[in-house]
C-alpha cells in the first residue's frame, strides 16, 4: 500500500496493492497498523455506501465538532471526481481545496481528516461510493458548502447542469456558513 501526501495537510490518497489474474483481482483495502505506521490515526466507527446516476453531484457536505468526521473514501463501482474543502480554523489553507479521480479501475482511496467539506460529481453512468468515519452521522451537526461557490472555486469537470437533491441547492456560500470547524 502507498501513501502519498497531498499539498493540503492531512489529506492522504492511499493506493492499494492490487494482485491481479484471469479470475478478477484481490487488494487489500485497509489494514489499521499500516496506516497508522503512515500517521493515520483513525477509528472507524461507521461506514455508508451510496449509489448515484451520473451527472449527481453530492455535497460539499461536513459535520460540526464535536461530531466532526474523518472519512476514508473509495469508489467500488464507477467513476467520479473526488473533492475535499478545507475548513479547519487554523490552517494555512482554510477554503482550499483538493480533487482527484476515484475509480473501480484506479482503486485509489482518499483519507480526508475532521475539519474538511466533502463531496463528489459521478463521470461514469452510475457510482457506488464507500465512506469509512471516524464519527456517527449527527444530523444536527451537519453542514455544508455550495458546490460552486466560486471563492473556492472547483472546476468541476460538469457534463451538463448537475443533478442535485434539494438540500444541496439551498448550502449556503463558505463566507455564510457556520465554519470554521476545527
Amino acid at each position: 500500500m502507498r501513501f502519498i501526501q497531498t499539498k493540503i495537510a492531512g489529506l492522504v490518497i492511499i493506493e492499494p496493492a492490487v494482485f491481479s489474474d484471469s479470475r478478477g483481482y484481490f487488494m487489500e483495502s485497509y489494514q489499521k497498523k499500516i496506516f497508522l505506521e503512515n500517521g493515520i490515526d483513525a477509528d472507524f466507527v461507521q461506514e455508508n455506501i451510496s449509489y448515484s446516476l451520473k451527472g449527481a453531484l453530492r455535497g460539499l457536505h461536513f459535520q460540526r465538532s464535536p461530531h466532526s468526521q474523518g472519512k476514508l473514501v473509495r469508489v467500488t463501482l464507477g467513476c467520479v471526481y473526488d473533492v475535499a474543502v478545507d475548513l479547519r480554523a487554523r490552517s494555512s489553507t482554510f477554503g482550499r481545496f483538493f480533487g482527484l479521480e476515484l475509480s473501480q479501475e484506479n482503486h485509489r482511496a482518499l483519507y480526508i481528516p475532521p475539519g474538511f467539506a466533502h463531496g463528489f460529481y459521478v463521470l461514469s453512468n452510475c457510482a457506488q461510493f464507500s465512506y469509512k468515519c471516524t464519527a456517527y452521522y449527527a444530523p444536527h451537526s451537519e453542514g455544508g458548502v455550495r458546490w460552486d461557490d466560486p471563492t473556492i472555486g472547483v472546476p468541476w469537470p460538469l457534463d451538463g447542469p448537475p443533478l442535485l437533491s434539494p438540500k444541496d441547492e439551498r448550502l449556503p456560500l463558505l463566507a455564510d456558513a457556520r465554519v470554521p470547524l476545527e
